[in-house]
């Protein structure tokens, strides 16, 4: 009998030292850095969270970890939310975790985004609010009427930036993140000050460089397309810009805009319409957005391609003188596309 409870004593001590090592050591079943596992509402229960767990290849020990977390009380501690575990994470820290809600913080990056759509997208696929949920609340002036856009104008209130949220932080709390992150922006650098030296919002200015962003990718560039446009809408002209046809047709794979595109029935069309166009057909960097609030004083009110169809752009300040050089780009386009066409496999 001695020897049995001897040997009984053993077996605990040794149970007891693998258990505390499995809980104490790393838990850890992934070569990356970390790994992100989700609980989602109504599935807070000990089997669902267990299964998540395994299910993702998390941890090591499911079976320790279960003992564990019962001992802690983290099973009726669970809250939904996505959580980070990172690579040679003890069980103990992640069962700590869990009972203090401790959520990861995940990044939403936004840089250059057309339509809502594509934003609704992004925010459903990392974030609680499904990509409907993100389209009505952008279609929806009494959501949006709390931090003074419209539905119009809802992308005027983004700046391109890393921010930070929680899985389920609703959809208003991001939005009063973006807001003090738009408002901060346009505090620094004079910013403002700038905008009204040139006659112009800061709302109008981000539209203007979103239309300046579409037209290109040359940064030097930039600041005299600004300029263009600058004019034309201080002077009462058309815009005209040939992104507006593109967003107005929902069609940005155009690589050229033929004259019967200029009818398309939109208020985003400039060419059909005075003025700038009723929001953003982007959203444009911030270096855009800071080439327009800085775009030279010049007279121009024309721009155009090279005839070489390199990157450089002609700019005019007559119709003239543009006339001449959109006639020699256009003739070498045209050139160009039909030499493509006999070259593409019949």
């Amino acid at each position: 009998m001695k020897r049995f409870f001897s040997l009984a004593l053993i077996f605990i001590i040794i149970a007891g030292a693998a258990f505390a090592w499995m809980c104490f050591s790393s838990g850890t079943a992934f070569i990356e850095k970390s790994r992100y596992f989700l609980i989602e509402k109504g599935e807070t229960d000990k089997a669902s969270v267990l299964g998540a767990l395994e299910k993702k290849h998390i941890i090591k020990h499911s079976t320790a970890f279960s003992l564990l977390a019962s001992a802690l009380g983290v099973w009726d501690k669970l809250q939904p939310g996505k959580y980070e575990v990172k690579k040679g994470e003890s069980l103990l820290t992640l069962a700590r975790t869990l009972k203090n809600n401790r959520q990861a913080q995940l990044n939403l990056v936004i840089n250059k985004l057309r339509i809502k759509e594509d934003f609704a997208k992004l925010i459903g696929k990392n974030f609680i609010s499904d990509s409907t949920a993100v389209m009505n609340f952008l279609n929806s002036n009494d959501s949006l009427q709390a931090f003074g856009v419209d539905t119009s104008m809802i992308f005027t209130l983004i700046i391109p930036n890393t921010y930070n949220f929680y899985w389920n932080t609703p959809l208003r709390k991001m939005f009063s993140k973006f807001a003090e992150v738009s408002t901060a922006f346009w505090n620094k650098n004079n910013r403002k000050g700038k905008a009204a030296e040139a006659g112009l919002l800061p709302a109008q200015v981000y539209i203007l460089a979103s239309i300046v962003e579409e037209e290109t990718n040359v940064t030097a560039d930039k600041g005299n397309i600004a300029s263009v446009y600058i004019n034309r809408f201080n002077k009462g002209m058309p815009l005209q810009s040939d992104p507006t046809i593109k967003y107005s047709m929902k069609d940005f794979s155009i690589n050229r805009i033929y004259y019967k595109y200029l009818s398309t029935p939109s208020p985003y069309n400039t060419y059909l319409h005075k003025g700038l166009p009723p929001g953003p057909i982007c959203i444009p960097s911030t270096l855009t957005i800071d080439e327009v609030l800085n775009a030279p004083k010049t007279d121009y009110l024309f721009f155009v391609g090279t005839s070489d169809l390199g990157s450089t752009l002609h700019f005019s300040s007559n119709f003239a003188e543009h006339a001449q050089y959109a006639r020699e780009y256009q003739k070498a386009l045209d050139v160009y596309m039909a030499k493509k066409q006999n070259q593409s496999p019949q």
